[in-house]
């Protein structure tokens, strides 16, 4: 009863505050403080190091051999941090009205609280605060892949099967919350029994959805964030649920991907699609809710959620969520949810985000920040494909996890619109022409025919629904339906939908034309042209419930977010890549929850097939859960450098990875993919867990490279405490496993510092130029002894002018099989010393 509880304080307390407050101008506002969070003050919370790596003075790969039971809070320190903000708020609105919300004091020190403009002003000037910015909303970005990625042949088998795969690491989803009694999430299932992460501290949360005992060995943790959405009075309790519970399906979907439990059979609709599995089946699930169905989210509720996720002691941050607008000021980097991030990398936690579902437009990433590892979306080489077939022989294409009609019987075609009853009036009302109502449909006429249906923009939008037309035929006695696209729906996706009789969605508009010629044309009318005295088209449905696998995956899905990245809201290219690579994001089948809503079409099913960059961003949240098991004591860039390094920018052919470009008919129009479209390449889950060589950065070098940004310094400052020195650091000499410059003004040098965690090993160095760009790299060959670093200088030089941008690589070959790729990428070149735009201090 915890969460309805604190719905119901929040809510008296929010109707007596407004008694006092002008309600239009009372909003929620992050406010951060100058006093360092807990994440600074204690020492003992640095799990590896400033830079998650120490090197001795001989240059030795030295890993901190932390214990993982450690104290990840000063207690006395967080409180005083929490009597400070309460003591500030209480002599700044002395006789005033205000809602404080959270107290931020792990990752930042700060709170969100529900204010005026003016008391907003007023806070802004006092000394101890550093930053106070108005909240703003975020939204989500949605089996077959672990053996598509060659789990069980490769990542699984080094770390000994799926039994043990990501065994002790904890992953936090900031999300929709989960169905905790979905078998994917279940401790019982296994035969070894599921560790406890003694290094975990969360709690799980009880309330009359989410009763004691939803949690276990498996699920850890779970707690829902919703005040300010509470302030603006959108939240309710009843549907979006003031709990941990997943009334959406999206959470419940993301937490399966990464880590649920190994081979769940998939029975959707009847019919069976195989096992699922988790990319880390025995890794813990730790559920932070602080996105909700009917509004999405908002910051001051996500930032609180990272923060006790740090503070719990996860591992892993999976966010499957971004930002419904470009962050204001200074850079897109200075927002409070990338600045809590940054402090949960130097607590030693990888964080995962989705690149945003808003391709392929360039400039289109909704991840910014180079702390953060940034998820595109490919196809994997899994489809299903359903067919009709006509009486003229023409062979239609569509979409549909359904039974084909029976054998080679042709059936007789008939258009809802063209089997109503006699009381029905008006045959032209789109409704009619959905199938929705089967009170309206002549069961005479329809009796043992195929019903034609119209796919509206209506089904998008909820209004309709594929499982009311199927009851609709079932009702009045068809054998199956065949849904022609509305021309007004463009450029929009469809999942293969479950159908529990046979079925069929002609998802191209240019081939429902085709189709509905067809139907038209065999219609046999009457001498006023209006009365049909016979329906003479036929066809068949060939069915939709086996997978075909396809040779051309992977490829990047036209919706999947592009780079580069965006500095600033006035576009400015960041020398960042983004994003970092790309993995399995479409018609991804995952565990669903018994409430979920997202998708209409598997509501009330166990499993789901939805696509996105939130789907794919898991995959590597449950692939670094892989490394960190391998390598407990990696900090969160060598995973990134680990993950990265060793991707493909091959498909399964040797080909280069295509991507998409237009949202209609996006398989006619694919070019090859660039690092813009999918960063280094594919996720090789094999390969990233023998990487040879780890380039590492940390937070000391990523507060270098935010101090180097001009006009950065006051705001550093704010979110961080660190008071910024002359900084000429740029994005590209942060030690990441990449080179992006945006402005390459005649010549730019480079340093890349590489370290092996293997075997003593010989390399060799390679490199293709950027077109318009010469490019020298030395040594070109070194030998690096176990535990070593070798440092690399990369010379870049612009041989021509030019605004396009252009690509290339470096390739590091040890003689023990390790194989390295680091791409290059410039964008304006200027062949003769010009005047840079850009100014750093």
């Amino acid at each position: 009863m915890e969460g309805l509880l604190v719905h119901f304080l929040v809510l008296s307390l929010l109707s007596l505050l407004l008694g006092g407050l002008c309600q239009e101008d009372a909003a929620v506002y992050i406010v951060t403080m100058k006093q360092p969070p807990a994440v600074h003050y204690n020492d003992e919370l640095k799990r590896f190091g400033s830079s998650g790596i120490s090197y001795g003075d001989s240059e030795t790969f030295n890993i901190l051999n932390k214990t993982r039971n450690y104290s990840r809070t000063n207690t006395n320190y967080s409180s005083y941090l929490i009597r400070l903000q309460n003591s500030l708020l209480r002599r700044a609105f002395r006789g005033e009205r205000y809602l404080k919300l959270y107290s931020y004091h792990y990752l930042l020190n700060g709170f969100a609280v529900l204010i005026t403009s003016q008391q907003a002003e007023k806070l802004s000037r006092r000394h101890e605060v550093a930053n106070v910015l108005l909240d703003f909303s975020v939204r989500t970005a949605t089996t077959h892949t672990p053996e598509f990625l060659g789990l069980p042949q490769g990542a699984w088998v080094q770390e000994g099967g799926p039994e043990v795969a990501g065994e002790g690491i904890v992953i936090g989803f900031i999300d929709t919350g989960i169905d905790p009694t979905h078998p994917s999430f279940s401790d019982y299932l296994s035969v070894n029994r599921y560790p406890i992460p003694h290094h975990f501290s969360g709690i799980c949360e009880v309330t009359k959805d989410f009763p004691a005992g939803s949690c276990n060995r498996k699920l850890v943790g779970a707690r829902h964030f919703a005040a300010s959405a509470i302030t603006r009075g959108i939240f309710n309790a009843t549907l979006d649920h003031a709990s941990p519970l997943d009334g959406d399906g999206h959470g419940t979907h993301t937490a399966s991907i990464a880590a649920g439990n190994h081979g769940i059979p998939v029975v959707v609709s009847g019919h069976r699609f195989g096992n699922a599995s988790g990319m880390a089946p025995r890794a813990h699930i730790a559920v932070y809710k602080a996105l909700y169905k009917s509004f999405g989210g908002f910051a001051a509720d996500v930032v609180a959620a990272i923060d006790q996720a740090a503070q719990d002691g996860v591992d892993i941050i999976s966010l499957s969520i971004t930002p419904n607008r470009r962050p204001l000021g200074v850079a897109t980097f200075f927002n409070p949810i990338d600045m809590s991030l940054l402090n949960a990398v130097k607590a030693g936690i990888f964080v995962v985000q989705a690149a945003g579902n808003t391709g392929p437009s360039p400039k289109s990433v909704s991840s910014f920040s180079p702390w953060i590892f940034t998820v595109g979306a490919s196809a994997h080489d899994r489809i299903y494909s359903n067919h009709l077939v006509l009486g003229n022989n023409l062979k239609i294409s569509g979409v549909g996890l359904a039974p084909g009609t029976d054998g080679d019987l042709m059936y007789p075609l008939i258009a809802a619109t063209h089997a109503l009853t006699n009381e029905t009036t008006d045959a032209n009302d789109m409704y009619l022409a959905e199938c929705q109502d089967s009170s309206l449909l002549n069961k005479d006429l329809t009796k043992g025919k195929l019903l034609v249906c119209s796919y509206s923009i209506r089904f998008v939008l909820g209004l309709s629904s594929i499982k009311q037309a199927l009851q609709s035929a079932k009702n009045v006695s068809a054998v199956g339906v065949i849904f022609y696209m509305d021309p007004f729906v463009i450029g929009f996706q469809l999942n293969p939908t479950p159908m529990h009789m046979p079925g069929l969605i002609i998802p191209s508009p240019d081939d429902s034309k085709i189709f509905l010629k067809y139907y038209n044309s065999s219609l046999m009318r009457g001498k006023d042209s209006k009365t049909i005295i016979k329906f003479r088209g036929v066809a068949k449905i060939l069915g939709g419930l086996k997978a075909n696998y396809s040779i051309s995956a992977p490829k990047v899905m036209y919706y999947s977010a592009r780079g580069p990245d965006p500095e600033d809201n006035s576009l400015v290219d960041a020398d960042i890549l983004k994003p970092n690579l790309i993995a399995p994001g479409n018609f991804i089948w995952s565990a669903w929850s018994s409430l979920g809503t997202d998708s209409a079409e598997f509501q009330g099913e166990k499993f789901a097939m939805i696509s996105g960059t939130s789907m794919a961003a898991p995959h590597v949240a449950g692939l670094a859960a892989l490394i960190k098991q391998k390598y407990p004591n990696f900090s969160p860039s060598a995973i990134g450098s680990a993950l990265s390094t060793t991707a493909t920018v091959y498909g399964k052919q040797g080909s280069p990875i295509m991507a998409q470009r237009a949202y209609s008919n996006p398989d006619s129009n694919m070019s090859p993919a660039t690092p813009f479209d999918m960063g280094s390449g594919f996720v090789n889950a094999t390969a990233a867990l023998n990487p040879g060589l780890i380039l590492n950065s940390g937070y000391d070098n990523f507060l270098s490279f935010l101090c180097g940004i001009n006009g950065s310094a006051p705001v550093v400052l704010n979110y961080t405490g660190h008071n910024c020195k002359i900084s000429t650091m740029m994005g590209s000499d942060l030690n990441i496993p990449s080179v992006t410059i945006s402005l390459l003004n005649q010549s730019r040098t480079v340093m890349r510092r590489v370290t092996n965690i293997a075997n003593d090993e010989h390399y060799s160095v390679s490199w293709s130029a950027p077109f318009g760009v010469s490019v020298s790299v030395s040594p070109t060959q070194f030998f690096i002894a176990s535990g070593q670093q070798q440092n690399l200088t990369i010379v870049l030089g612009s041989t021509m002018n030019s605004t396009s941008a252009s690509f290339g690589g470096i390739g590091l070959y040890g003689n023990l099989g390790h194989k390295l790729f680091i791409p290059l990428s410039v964008i304006s070149k200027t062949k003769h010393k010009a005047t840079l735009t850009r100014k750093r201090c």
